[in-house]
């Protein structure tokens, strides 16, 4: 059950190359806070399988390979060329994402705000 239906906005076939090139499985390696030990290292989720009872078939995304680049506006992400796109599994993306907004926020300095009146 290995369907590549691909995306509506698809039209340049970068959504299938990026799936071609991942063998249509996640290109997690634990960025997203799990070790996939059990699977080699690599995330065990398929386009179009199962990620766990119940739930229904996963559409995997392009999206940058590293994970400071999936903070960057929609814009700039679209802009990529494949070699710097990864397949993702929504569960791996989000996480990840999640992962690097929070370094990114640890690793800016503090702004103070601007005061109203000087004390």
């Amino acid at each position: 059950m290995n369907s590549r239906t691909p995306p509506l906005g698809d039209t340049t076939g970068l959504w299938q190359a990026v799936l071609a090139a991942a063998a249509g499985r996640c290109q997690c390696r634990g960025t997203c806070g799990k070790t996939h030990a059990k699977d080699g290292g690599r995330c065990p989720v398929v386009h179009g399988g199962y990620a766990r009872h119940g739930a229904g078939p996963v559409s995997l995304l392009a999206a940058p390979a590293e994970p400071d680049g999936l903070l960057l506006p929609a814009h700039r992400a679209a802009a990529l060329p494949k070699r710097e796109l990864a397949a993702w599994c929504p569960a791996c993306h989000d996480a990840t994402r999640r992962t690097a907004a929070k370094a990114q926020q640890a690793a800016s300095p503090a702004v103070e705000p601007d005061a109203l009146f000087t004390l």
